[in-house]
Formats: C-alpha cells, structure tokens, sequence
C-alpha cells in the first residue's frame, strides 16, 4: 500500500478557499490524501457560497468547518507532508512551525468573497475550477518517485496555473 500524505491548505479567514480545496482533494484523492484546511484568524464559518459551489459539483461538505491553523501545531496533530498557502495574506504571514517538516508552497487563488455580491456565485464557481485543475495536477505527481527539489519545483509550478 502506498504512503498516505496529509496535505493543509491555509487561508487567513479559512472560510471558503481553504476549505474548497480540502474537501475536494478529500474527494478526488481518496486514499492518497488527506487534506485538512485552517486559518491564522479564522472567521468562525464557512461560506455558505463556497458550500453550494462544492455540493453543486457533487463534493461533500459534511464536516466542513472554520478551523485555527494552531490545531495543526500540537503534538497530537497529524504530520503534514504539504502545506499550501491559498491567499496572499496568509503566503505573508509568520506561519507555526508543522510537524514532520513539510514541503510548502503558494497556490494563490483570488478571494472570489471581495467581489460586488451579484459577481460572488459565479467567481466562487472560478475558484473552485481552479483548485479543481491544481489538485488534478497535484494528485497524478509521481511524488514517490521525485526527489524533494523535482517535487518542490513540481508543486509551485502547479500554484502557477490558472
């Protein structure tokens, strides 16, 4: 059996990006990941437009909520093999120190929240697409097979993609 690799995505607010991502990469990459999402300030909820775009493509939500990235930190929390930051401010930010030393990179994705609210549905619906080719991207890497500086070339060129 093959390696299960967990994987965090941060956003600052962990409410919609962040969790777009986790769940889908849950779904898509059953069995070869893990994701887990956070926030370094958390807003406590979850967009409930980044809910409807998941579910609107057939992804679970169950479980989906706003989480500290400080769940991550301790010692009971599961050791991460990546760690992706998915908004500009949280790429910024002084992050906590993860267990086991993951491979970290930034898979920048605009905050479709900041749109006018008649432009969000639609710009939710992007961002999704866009994480959505990332995680197609990321799931068919040979990462037994790459060394870590092949595989940490690997992951930010797929944070280039649009």
């Amino acid at each position: 059996m093959s390696k299960m690799y967990h994987v965090l995505f941060i956003c600052t607010a962990n409410s919609a990006r962040s969790q777009m991502a986790e769940a889908l990469l849950n779904q898509i990459g059953q069995g070869q990941f893990k994701a887990f999402s956070a926030g370094s300030h958390p807003s406590g909820m979850v967009n409930p437009l980044a809910l409807d775009a998941l579910q609107h493509i057939g992804i679970n939500t169950a479980g989906l909520y706003s989480k500290s990235w400080d769940e991550f930190s301790g010692i009971d929390a599961p050791h991460m093999d990546f760690v992706f930051t998915l908004c500009d401010s949280a790429a910024g930010e002084s992050c906590s120190v993860w267990a086991g030393h993951p491979m970290r990179a930034h898979w920048g994705v605009p905050d479709p929240s900041l749109l006018p609210a008649e432009k969000q549905q639609h710009a939710f619906q992007q961002a999704l697409t866009l994480l959505k080719r990332r995680m197609d991207l990321f799931i068919e890497l040979p990462i037994e097979k790459l060394d870590s500086l092949a595989l940490k070339h690997s992951v930010s060129e797929i944070g280039q993609v649009q």
